[in-house]
């Protein structure tokens, strides 16, 4: 059964693509790429694992977190790429005993970034049981450590139940000086307790190293985002630029193909324009992160829009529990021009506006300000060739869809009228 978690994670899977580029590149995309050297460093991510002892607790899937942990690991071991470096530290594994300051010590690389080889790791990772304190702030730093040097990708993954036990080293204190080291080193964290104290402590981390933040409840999910990050560690790394949505096209930013960030208000709208050549497909998706306590029942919508208001197509997605983000996304290609008129005329962009609307509410006690984090992906591609391919994305063949079921509707009353009076005549006659 595919949960509506699921369709969203889908539809985040698109945003992730766009972004790193794994949908087909334009001429321009594909023209860098060729400029670019064939060989490149190899990316390095450590995944940082939670061993303290509330890892003991049977709430995931009926079994403990540390046995989700590890059977999350597997999978994930089972499925790196080839020319990802990995490494596995730990946090609070090797000390039970009362003593603060030993016990914030606890931290060391459980497998040595490099080459992975699947069945040493897994058998480290098998040795694990849940045993002390939480420090994350202390295994933040030896991660950046173990990933020192070369100038690869470099993606710290933490996995963790709780909050840092080991104040007054803040570990949100420690990513920003990660961060400012100017080393492109990016850390995301994945809480195992939907703990609010404990969102906000990851939340802080992952953003301050541009970084994200998800709750996993569930094994799958866990296997499924770790995967999925160690996949993007392994993909050119792109930086999304900060950009003001308008309120109305006619004052909208123009966007080329890349990745943007914005803030918007709880169901506020915003608009974007995008210059679409005949020829070209326009690809664009967008993220709605819940960085806040919502409200059930919340949706967001993505239009494109002609500048006179008429729409072309559109992408929505709605919710009605617990979430992290939301996403949805569309495609508009524009038709090329015959090949008599490209002879005569210069192409000329068509203005597309892209509405970005979400639906979200809060409790009163929760605060509205800042507005929501935004992150929308542009890309344009060559368009299909075929002007029938054209009208699959749009109403050509709903059109063709409707007529046909109109008409049987109309065949099939004329007869089931035919059959009622014929019977009605039998009827009477006897």
């Amino acid at each position: 059964m595919i949960t509506r978690k699921r369709l969203t994670a889908r539809a985040f899977g698109l945003l992730v693509a766009l972004a790193a580029g794994l949908l087909p590149a334009g001429p321009a995309a594909a023209a860098a790429a060729a400029d670019e050297p064939d060989a490149r460093e190899s990316p390095k991510v450590e995944l940082v694992l939670d061993v303290s002892g509330s890892m003991r607790a049977k709430d995931i899937d009926g079994q403990s977190r540390m046995a989700a942990a590890k059977q999350a690991f597997n999978d994930v071991l089972d499925a790196v790429p080839e020319e990802v470096l990995l490494g596995i530290r730990t946090l609070g594994a090797d000390y039970p005993g009362d003593n603060r300051k030993t016990g914030c010590k606890d931290t060391r690389q459980l497998y040595p970034v490099g080459p992975l080889d699947r069945t040493e790791a897994k058998t480290a990772v098998a040795t694990l049981a849940p045993t002390g304190w939480t420090p994350i702030g202390p295994a933040l730093l030896g991660a950046a450590d173990d990933l020192e040097g070369g100038n690869g990708t470099r993606r710290i993954v933490l996995i963790t139940d709780g909050e840092d036990t080991c104040g007054p080293l803040d570990p949100c204190e420690v990513a920003r000086e990660i961060a400012a080291k100017g080393t492109h080193l990016v850390v995301d964290t994945l809480g195992l307790v939907p703990n609010a104290k404990i969102r906000r402590q990851l939340t802080c981390i992952a953003e301050a190293t541009g970084g994200t933040y998800t709750a996993v409840q569930h094994t799958d999910e866990l296997s499924s985002r770790v995967k999925q990050l160690v996949d993007r560690a392994a993909d050119p790394v792109v930086k999304p630029v900060a950009t003001d949505g308008a309120d109305r096209c006619a004052d909208a930013p123009r966007l080329t193909a890349g990745l943007y960030t914005d803030r918007e208000e709880f169901s506020e709208h915003r608009w974007y324009r995008v210059d679409v050549l005949p020829g070209q497909e326009l690809r664009a998706a967008v993220s709605v992160g819940a960085d806040r306590a919502v409200n059930r029942d919340y949706g967001v919508l993505l239009r494109a829009v002609t500048t006179r208001g008429r729409e072309i197509v559109r992408g929505e997605e709605a919710g009605d529990g617990r979430t992290d983000v939301i996403s949805t996304g569309l495609r508009y290609p524009k038709a090329p021009l015959d090949d008599d008129t490209a002879d005569e005329v210069k192409p000329a962009a068509e203005t597309v506006c892209l509405q970005v609307s979400n639906s979200f509410s809060a409790p009163p006690s929760v605060k509205t300000t800042p507005g929501l984090p935004v992150e929308l992906a542009v890309d344009l591609v060559d368009g299909p060739d075929e002007a029938s391919d054209v009208a699959s994305f749009g109403l050509g063949h709903g059109w063709w869809l409707l007529g046909v079921l109109a008409l049987t509707g109309l065949l099939a009353g004329l007869v089931w009228g035919w059959l009622s009076r014929w019977r009605l005549a039998v009827w009477r006659t006897n």
